[in-house]
């Protein structure tokens, strides 16, 4: 909620609370930081407010010369303090980031915001509304949108020469300044940036990524299990290979020592054949002597 204390700021080329500029009478203009009305009437409409703002901020991260905002005052006219508005949510081109107390057009290269959202409450009324048309149709805004939450309307111009003229079918828009997509269903509006990721709250992003960790982590878990089995079953193949060289081994020790034994049954066959041998030789010649075993 706004109040009529004065905030401390930073922007280039300011030393104090509020913007000060001299009027052609020597005096000093002091734009007031504050309208004393509240940012919103209700939950609903602060979420919206809220929702548009950080998404554009979180879209325009990246470029410095992206300036976006929410409730700030803005004085279209140099030394003019009683012209003012506060958008629900503005987006001003090739203005630089940083803290802000208000608005100043002409201590912004008299830039005005080029892009506005309003989100209608129960207490605003149409002449309330009509006034905030006015004001931006006169002050050089090129793009306004209007969107009520409880009734689902959605409403937006687009400035066509020197006037904001209506978009004919906005319930699928894309904005050529944000390049957001606009989609207005029965359920309410949604809101797409230019990668076509759906503006969401940030509890909802932080729930996301929450979901997001802890199905890595079970991942993680999963892939540590499936090593472990794995390492396991490798392990039991180790043991069985090794089983087998052992096998392999010993087949192979038992086959040298049943061919070892082969080659001592031939040696000793060839001995005997040899004893044999000599045997006869020997019995044949006693034989030729007459010597006959007794």
């Amino acid at each position: 909620m706004r109040t009529l204390e004065a905030k401390s700021h930073e922007h280039p080329g300011t030393t104090s609370a509020a913007f000060l500029k001299k009027t052609e009478a020597g005096k000093e203009t002091v734009y007031p930081e504050s309208d004393g009305k509240p940012m919103a009437d209700n939950t609903e409409q602060y979420k919206w407010i809220v929702l548009i703002k950080e998404n554009l901020e979180t879209m325009f991260d990246s470029s410095p010369d992206v300036f976006v905002a929410a409730d700030l005052l803005w004085y279209p006219v140099e030394g003019d303090r009683k012209i003012s508005a506060a958008p629900d949510v503005m987006v001003a081109f090739g203005r630089p980031k940083g803290r802000r107390g208000s608005y100043i057009q002409c201590r912004e290269e008299d830039i005005p915001p080029q892009v506005v959202f309003e989100i209608l409450s129960p207490s605003n009324t149409e002449k309330e509304m009509r006034e905030k048309f006015d004001f931006y149709d006169k002050y050089g805004v090129s793009e306004y949108y209007l969107y009520d939450p409880g009734r689902v309307t959605f409403s937006g111009w687009i400035r066509a020469g020197k006037r904001l003229r209506p978009v004919k079918d906005v319930r699928r828009w894309r904005s050529p300044e944000l390049e957001t997509t606009f989609k207005l269903k029965k359920t309410g509006l949604s809101i797409y940036d230019p990668s076509g990721q759906k503006f969401t709250t940030f509890s909802a992003v932080s729930r996301k990524a929450e979901k997001a960790e802890s199905e890595r982590e079970l991942e993680k878990q999963r892939a540590d299990k499936e090593r472990q089995r794995a390492d396991k079953e490798q392990l039991r193949a180790d043991k069985e290979q090794s089983g087998r060289e052992l096998e392999k081994q010993r087949a192979e020790k038992e086959k040298q020592r049943a061919e070892k034994e082969k080659q001592r049954a031939e040696k000793e066959k060839q001995r005997a054949d040899k004893e044999k041998q000599r045997a006869d030789m020997l019995a044949a010649k006693l034989k030729s002597l007459g010597i006959t075993e007794g």
